[in-house]
């Protein structure tokens, strides 16, 4: 304000001296001393004008110096801080006007913050407590444990690639659950894994223990397919991406090394296969369609039912169809899904004698939000042995879930299963979820 209140006076007297130096004849004392007081109050304003300025530039400057303390991180210790805090922020501002500016003591530039992580993994542990209740004559669960511990480091080792690492500490010991790198820029639209994986053999066989829907593995998961360990080996899987743009299709082809839990090799070439093909299409803005089939061959230890014994040298096929409908409406995405999944799966397993033993068995499942917090499901389970195929089990569930937060999950589910033998089991699981870090999304 001051600024413009001198600028305006400045002009006021400009205005005012046209008139006079246009006037009519003024004797020639008057004319001079008219033009001496001009000058003397052009002087007067000059010099009220730098004082002025010289006052904003000791503030200006006073404030740059504080901006460049405050930027350098840690102040210096305490007689030096206090020091500079009287002299170059009180004296510079307090005393403006009359003084130049004292120069606040300059500290060293301490480092900046790593915030950078571009050398650690995203690091998640994932925690599965697990309580039974009820008879089954045929498990040995116990009533409580904490059946699985998982953590996991994920990170880009460079823009071609990823590495993605899953331990799993359970009851039984520490092992790598998955430990691969994946080539994501391959020319052809191929994607190459290397590595301890979980063979892309239908759904289940894929899903680790927490991504499970349910608190159990269905019964042909158990029979056939290895059960919670599943088809999971060390080798090398190469997918194919066929650009389509109404169908999502994927070609994959796997080669293990036969040391799983459903394949088993005596020799280094007994090698495991694996192949599989799916298709993705959405129907609707709010529905989508997921159709698999798979299938895998190799050698098995399994040893013979038969009298004979025997295991060398004998096969196991497995022949897998997986279809999955998912509904989920966008305008109530957060409080309304439905998901609908079946597996139907064939195993042929040698015997020895020439003889072989061939198994189906299936599942069929769904589960639905009803809320924004709250699933409700349940499933159906049949399924033959892979050394008895007339043995057949069958079972069903119904389960509710509960997500308090995104990190932790509550689920309660009742399950009862009839045995071949002709035993039954009714059972009450309850399972608890939580997880801290961030956890990488599984195949979907």
């Amino acid at each position: 304000m001051r600024c413009v209140r001198v600028l305006t006076v400045i002009g006021v007297c400009l205005a005012a001296a046209v008139p006079v130096a246009a006037q009519s004849p003024v004797s020639p004392p008057a004319a001079e001393t008219a033009q001496q007081a001009l000058r003397d109050e052009l002087d007067r304003l000059r010099r009220e004008f730098e004082v002025i300025r010289k006052q904003y530039d000791e503030r200006l400057l006073a404030l740059e110096q504080r901006v460049s303390e405050l930027g350098q991180g840690p102040s210096a210790p305490s007689g030096t801080a206090g020091t500079a805090g009287a002299t170059g922020t009180t004296g510079t501002i307090g005393t403006a006007g009359t003084q130049d500016p004292v120069p606040a003591p300059q500290t060293p530039a301490a480092a900046p913050p790593q915030s950078s992580k571009v050398f650690n993994p995203d690091i998640s542990v994932i925690g599965n407590f697990l309580g039974v209740a009820g008879k089954n004559d045929q498990s040995t669960q116990p009533a409580m444990q904490m059946s699985e511990v998982e953590a996991a480091f994920q990170a880009i080792v460079d823009p071609y690639a990823r590495a993605d690492f899953f331990l799993a500490a359970s009851p039984e010991g520490l092992e790598v659950e998955e430990g691969y790198i994946t080539f994501t820029s391959l020319p052809a639209r191929l994607l190459l894994k290397a590595g301890k994986m979980r063979a892309q053999f239908g759904k289940v066989n894929t899903l680790h223990t927490h991504a499970m829907p349910t608190a159990d593995r269905p019964l042909v998961t158990e029979n056939l397919v290895g059960g919670e360990e599943g088809l999971s080996d060390a080798g090398l899987s190469l997918s194919h991406l066929v650009n389509n743009p109404h169908l999502f299709l994927e070609l994959t082809g796997e080669v293990y090394g036969g040391t799983s839990a459903v394949f088993q090799s005596q020799q280094r070439s007994d090698l495991t296969y694996v192949g599989r093909v799916r298709a993705f299409r959405d129907l609707t803005e709010a529905t989508n369609i997921d159709l698999g089939v798979s299938f895998a061959t190799g050698a098995t230890n399994i040893p013979s039912a038969l009298p004979t014994g025997g295991s060398a040298g004998l096969d196991k096929q497995l022949f897998g169809i997986d279809a999955s409908f998912r509904y989920r409406p966008l305008r109530r995405a957060i409080y309304q899904r439905l998901n609908v999944r079946t597996e139907l799966i064939w195993s042929r397993q040698d015997t020895g004698d020439d003889l072989r033993e061939s198994a189906f068995g299936f599942y069929t499942l769904g589960d639905y939000q009803f809320a924004r917090r709250w699933y409700i499901g349940g499933r159906v389970d049949r399924s033959g042995r892979t050394l008895d195929a007339s043995a057949i089990d069958t079972g069903g569930s119904v389960f509710l879930t509960f997500w308090p937060t995104e990190f932790s999950q509550v689920r309660g589910q009742y399950r009862r299963i009839n045995f071949a033998e002709g035993t039954n089991a009714n059972e009450f699981l309850f399972q608890v979820n939580f997880s801290i870090g961030a956890h990488g999304a599984h195949v979907f």
